[in-house]
């Protein structure tokens, strides 16, 4: 559960090869485009970038992608149906290297989205860094859910009770789990050198879920849409510092953001990442 620095550093090496896979994609996620060439996409470049798909064979799973448009919450497979102009879609991408994994997910617009559909992601993914501020030293993994739960049901949305976050290292799923709601003070207390997934799944409509008979992909269960926004965290000298960024999805679609700049550590430098 508890990682040093250097582990730490191969850790953030993984999440930076999912980040800028996904910043590679960015661009790509379009309408007419469809989900399977996006999958090959980012199997040849995570390959070619000295990394390996985690996702890719982890519990069967068939494809280097989960890709999730719309109702789709989470596990949703590669397929050759093309991207319509107003979905979304929540792209979940993982690289095995150096022993370690790291993992990162972003929701993407494809086309215009309605005012609606934009506040709902900007909404989810502010979850995020609310659910980030909470990894700490003293604090415990409640803090992180209540924190992110109590924002989002401020907001009118709902989060996803039967999937959650967890610790990430040299397995892809390691303890603790990191469920998005919870109460404060509850669960165990955050240590340094602990390195965690913090990922809201967030549903416009019902918490509640549908999970279908492929035995990955998971729906709302009122059809409404879902986002889901993911980014790997080490608790470093008692505060949370990113391993992994959106800066190269924000990069290709000319968005800018200081989002990330309270999450950073010296020990931990983005040089040569």
């Amino acid at each position: 559960m508890i990682k040093t620095i250097e582990e730490i550093i191969l850790i953030k090496k993984s999440a930076f090869l999912a980040s800028k896979t996904l910043g590679m994609l960015a661009k790509e996620v379009k309408p007419g485009v469809n989900t399977l060439y996006l999958d090959k996409l980012a199997e040849s470049f995570i390959r070619d970038h000295g990394g390996e798909p985690a996702f890719l064979g982890l519990y069967d799973f068939p494809n280097t992608l989960c890709v999730s448009p719309n109702n789709q919450v989470v596990h949703g497979l590669p397929n050759k149906y093309p991207l319509s102009e107003g979905d979304i879609l929540s792209v979940d991408c993982g690289v095995y290297m150096n022993g370690f994994y790291g993992e990162h997910a972003y929701t993407f617009e494809v086309g215009a989205v309605s005012k609606k559909v934009q506040q709902f992601l900007n909404c989810s993914k502010q979850s995020l860094y609310i659910g980030i501020s909470k990894c700490r030293i003293k604090n415990h993994i409640g803090d992180i859910g209540y924190s992110i739960q109590s924002f989002i049901e401020k907001n009118g949305y709902n989060v996803v009770r039967d999937l959650v976050g967890h610790g990430i290292g040299k397995k892809m799923h390691e303890n603790p789990q990191i469920p998005n709601f919870g109460k404060q003070k509850e669960g165990i207390k955050l240590k340094d050198g602990m390195v965690l997934s913090i990922e809201p799944m967030v549903n416009l409509g019902t918490s509640e879920i549908f999970f279908h008979k492929d035995g990955w992909t998971v729906t709302t269960l009122d059809q409404k849409i879902s986002a889901h926004y993911e980014h790997n965290v080490a608790i470093v000298d008692g505060f949370p510092c990113l391993l992994s960024t959106f800066r190269y999805i924000y990069k290709e679609l000319n968005i800018k953001s200081f989002e990330e700049d309270p999450f950073q550590n010296k020990k931990i430098s983005n040089n040569n990442f």
